[in-house]
């Protein structure tokens, strides 16, 4: 727990219990689940290994205008594998990054979720100025303590999508540093389907003869609801698929602590999803997912990969994240990053997400900027499996 004294446009909390109720009321943002209370909460008891701060920006009249989630970590650079690996190498030779300890890090953002859900503005504030603000405010927290200041290695805020560069590009002028890594995948759900037979429909014939063979393969599969009564049993055999994932994965800011799901299940009820599946009585897979306003946001799946190829798992799994949406009549799915080439094979489109990043040390930023320049989302085949191109959004 870190103290740190409020400012004229700041007030800092250290836990979510301390935020007054009017707050969250004058800001209006718990429409979004992951600027609720229940939801940040969650996250914060799961997490005891990650520093929790919240930050709500002011006016002149102390009424809140913006509110931000501010998290500490240590960024193990072990866990950057695949195509970022000789990133890693050339940022440990240029002194980017330490070469023994891990990164300290500190994040403005939604570490386990990709998008804009880490910085809440109120409608019809001067964003630009909020911005501003939130950058020197991040400044006043870190310098306002001896210890985190010598601590804190770098700086990240993220993510932005290229919609709100012209206001988030006002980080350029603290220090901070404009990179991509993989898109956030999105699927929009169109209005004429009213069932999953419908979005088969709408695919050109080489696409839905794979859906269908991937239903083929899967038969064998079952599929089962997490409930509350049965989700201590479950917790251990999906936390040990999702490692399975996690180890895969090029990129990782941290380890999401599945004994969240309780919290979330208890809060959320049927809006937090949670399915297992089965091959005979082995749980090979399971996936999970937020209805956010009109979007499905898929989070985290875990999956056994030597059943994956034969029986199909992770493509069903899109399908079944598909036909979810479709019944709840939904708008979107927000698929997150990786896989992005399967992905784009059930109709998800690259949104192109931007992050910021700046290093304490002046000198190490500059070197910082070159190094960045070279980091550049993993290409992929862009797939355009429906008949008719509305679907596809701009990239």
């Amino acid at each position: 727990m870190i103290c740190c004294a409020n400012t004229n446009t700041a007030l800092f909390f250290s836990t979510i219990d301390e935020i007054p109720s009017q707050i969250w009321e004058k800001l209006g943002c718990t429409k979004n689940i992951y600027f609720h209370p229940n939801f940040l909460k969650s996250i914060e008891n799961n997490h005891p290994e990650i520093i929790f701060t919240y930050m709500v920006l002011v006016d002149t009249k102390n009424e809140p205008k913006a509110f931000a989630s501010i998290k500490i970590i240590d960024f193990k650079l072990n866990s950057i594998k695949n195509d970022f690996e000789f990133l890693k190498d050339i940022g440990r030779k240029l002194h980017v990054f330490p070469n023994k300890k891990p990164l300290k890090l500190l994040i403005c953002g939604n570490t386990f979720v990709s998008g804009e859900h880490g910085v809440f503005i109120k409608k019809n504030e001067d964003k630009k100025a909020v911005i501003k603000e939130l950058a020197e405010s991040i400044n006043h927290f870190v310098n306002s303590d001896k210890k985190l200041k010598k601590q804190i290695d770098a700086f990240l805020i993220k993510d932005f999508a290229k919609e709100s560069l012209f206001i988030t590009d006002e980080l350029k002028k603290y220090g901070y540093h404009p990179f991509s890594v993989e898109p956030n995948m999105m699927l929009q759900i169109a209005e004429n389907w009213q069932s999953f037979d419908d979005y088969l429909a709408a695919m050109k014939t080489k696409f839905r003869v794979k859906a269908k063979k991937a239903f083929k393969q899967s038969q064998a599969i079952r599929i089962e609801e997490v409930s509350l009564k049965n989700i201590d049993d479950m917790l251990p055999k999906m936390t040990a698929l999702y490692e399975k994932v996690a180890l895969n994965a090029g990129f990782n800011l941290g380890n999401f602590n599945l004994k969240s799901y309780k919290d979330l299940k208890e809060k959320l009820g049927e809006d937090y999803i949670l399915k297992t599946y089965w091959l005979d009585d082995k749980v090979v897979g399971f996936i999970s997912g937020v209805i956010n306003k009109t979007s499905l946001d898929a989070h985290f799946v875990g999956i056994d990969y030597q059943f994956n190829r034969p029986y199909a798992i992770y493509q069903r799994m899109l399908y079944d994240y598909i036909e979810i949406a479709i019944n709840k009549k939904l708008k979107n799915i927000n698929f997150g990053r990786t896989a992005s080439e399967i992905k784009s094979s059930v109709g998800a489109v690259p949104q192109d997400l931007t992050m910021y990043l700046r290093h304490k040390k002046s000198i190490t930023n500059k070197i910082l900027k070159l190094f960045l320049q070279r980091v550049q989302p993993t290409p992929f085949q862009q797939k355009f499996p429906f008949k008719n191109l509305e679907f596809i959004h701009e990239k």
